[in-house]
């Protein structure tokens, strides 16, 4: 987790010094966004305009264009449509840059540094509020989750932050909004006791199979052995499993790994 932090740090901090946010994201604006528009070759209609509290601005020759809630790509089309349409221009190229984002606040809970809510000052993603909150504390997940409501409907999303940073894992590093909510939970642990080198609690890592979680109990000592090893684990309907585990299995979140005492 300490790399992958890492990483999250480094990019949080290349995307909060960005100046501007161009319109090839998925930010939706909204009020009191200030846009700097420009047409391609016309430089006589280069505009700067304010999201206004009806959610629109106003754009030279076509007059209020619709923004609130809508991304500037979809305002950039509009724009360019309607002057094409109108006769001003033949194949407009449109632009649209964020120059003044307007106030929103996030909160980010759970296994943070810093847990609370936060005023944005600019276009954000995840990493940019994880390291609003001063990070992931030692005892948080490899995951956090975003909860967002939209028209009365609330939508829970899991990040997988290890994967974010793999390829292809860039497209879950979103664009946070006015009123989301991140929480870190804390970290899965697992459990060994019986004859091993440290029994106690630990994290359990994606992907942990039983013989790396022995050896994070430093191994089977001197009595012990690794055959017959048992794996206690909860299951849905509530009621305790004894299971045969074998040293490739996968070990799940709070499952409690039993070595036994070698009869020889």
């Amino acid at each position: 987790m300490n790399r992958v932090w890492r990483s999250v740090l480094m990019m949080g901090a290349l995307l909060l010094a960005a100046p501007a946010w161009s319109a090839d994201d998925d930010y939706r604006m909204g009020t009191g966004d200030v846009a700097r528009i420009t047409v391609y070759g016309n430089p006589d209609l280069t505009t700067e305009a304010r999201v206004g509290e009806d959610g629109g601005l106003t754009f030279p020759l076509i007059g209020p264009v619709k923004a609130s809630g809508l991304t500037p790509s979809v305002v950039e089309k509009d724009i360019a449509s309607r002057l094409s349409k109108g006769g001003f221009i033949v194949d407009p190229n449109v632009n649209l840059n964020i120059v003044q984002f307007r106030g929103q606040q996030i909160s980010v809970l759970g296994r943070v540094n810093r847990p609370g809510k936060f005023t944005l000052e600019k276009v954000s993603r995840v990493t940019d509020a994880l390291a609003l909150a001063s990070g992931i504390s030692v005892d948080g997940a490899d995951a956090v989750t975003l909860v967002r409501t939209q028209d009365g409907k609330t939508e829970y999303r899991d990040i997988d932050l290890v994967a974010l940073f793999k390829q292809g894992g860039e497209a879950s590093n979103v664009v946070v909004q006015d009123g989301d909510v991140l929480n870190v939970s804390r970290q899965p642990m697992f459990y060994i006791y019986g004859e091993v080198q440290r029994p106690g609690s630990f994290r359990l890592e994606q992907g942990m199979s039983v013989v790396q979680a022995l050896s994070m109990g430093g191994g089977v000592n001197s009595r012990g052995t690794q055959r017959g090893i048992m794996i206690l684990r909860r299951a849905a309907d509530g009621t305790l499993q004894e299971l045969d585990a074998e040293l490739a299995d996968l070990v799940k979140k709070d499952d409690v790994i039993y070595v036994k005492e070698s009869l020889f």
